[in-house]
């Protein structure tokens, strides 16, 4: 009788041992003459050299299931344990990644799907267009993406703090809590696609980063996926900082909706200005979604409609 432990480097522990540890006793009952603990991400094994082996190899086939598909159920468990795939790939047209419990994060519309085709072949992508068009959406699963792919290292989101009708200054708590709901955008967006404890090491680690913009100053951002969320709140300086922190095998996503500037009116969108300065520049693309693009409430279209035929 020999000893092995084996870590789950790539997978969410809660998700792979299941509600109440319920894929663990399935998989304890399956290799009955294996001796099975585990804690976190770390499982100990005592039983026969031949037997660990084979249930190593089933273990990490499974662990690369919960990675891709954020999901492990009884079903698969059984079928990879017997030896066969486990499951059959379910072909999704226009696919980014699998999110929460295995749902499928796709491109829905053709824009979308342009600023993917778009991310493939440039280091620098403008995204233009109206609230509720998935162009934030659409940026955050193609960095979710790289990063489990080990494509970079890290993903920053960044946004402006500016105010929309209040004043930061009004707001209770410190000031992380007077920022924080100018970023919730981009936590909820994330929760979708990455489980809750793999998340949370995550940001502890400083491997997602999310931060507003004045934090960029000073950084040279390499091995990254950098995101500038709302940036027709940026001013002239503000977008050319944020733009000259690319690095070194990093791809950079610019999102905004030029309908929806909240500067004061003697102050120019740094975003309008960068789209105009920077549209002939090789290795920058731009794209520019519409009302058609709108995957929210179908009310969402009709208001844009409504405010776009308004002469206020």
């Amino acid at each position: 009788m020999i000893e092995r432990a084996i870590i789950l480097d790539n997978a969410d522990p809660a998700i792979f041992w299941g509600v109440n540890n319920s894929n663990l006793q399935l998989i304890k009952s399956l290799y009955p003459k294996l001796r099975i603990v585990a804690r976190g991400s770390a499982m100990k094994i005592i039983g026969d050299e031949l037997e660990l082996a084979a249930f190593e190899e089933k273990i990490k086939d499974m662990e690369a299931h919960c990675r891709e598909y954020n999901l492990l159920t009884e079903e698969v468990i059984v079928k990879i344990a017997k030896g066969h795939a486990g499951a059959e790939p379910v072909k999704h047209d226009n696919l980014i990644i699998f999110g929460m419990n295995g749902k499928p994060i796709v491109a829905r519309t053709a824009n979308q799907q342009r600023i993917v085709e778009a991310y493939n072949t440039n280091d620098l992508i403008f995204a233009i267009g109206p609230a509720g068009s998935g162009k934030t959406y659409t940026a955050i699963a193609l960095a979710v993406r790289a990063l489990k792919n080990k494509e970079v290292k890290k993903i920053i989101l960044s946004r402006p703090a500016v105010e929309a009708g209040e004043k930061l200054g009004f707001l209770p708590g410190d000031m992380k809590e007077k920022i924080d709901p100018y970023l919730q955008p981009l936590y909820d967006a994330l929760e979708d696609m990455i489980p809750a404890a793999k998340l949370k090491e995550h940001l502890e680690n400083k491997v997602i980063q999310i931060a507003p913009l004045a934090f960029m100053r000073g950084r040279t951002l390499n091995d990254a996926v950098i995101i500038l969320d709302e940036a027709q709140n940026t001013n002239i300086p503000q977008i050319k900082m944020f733009l000259t922190r690319l690095g070194m095998n990093a791809k950079m996503i610019v999102t905004g909706d030029v309908t929806q500037i909240d500067l004061p009116p003697s102050i120019q969108s740094g975003l309008k200005h960068a789209l105009n300065l920077l549209k002939k520049v090789p290795g920058i693309a731009q794209i520019e979604l519409d009302k058609t693009d709108i995957v929210r409430h179908k009310l969402v279209q009709r208001i844009v409609e409504a405010y776009e035929k308004s002469s206020i």
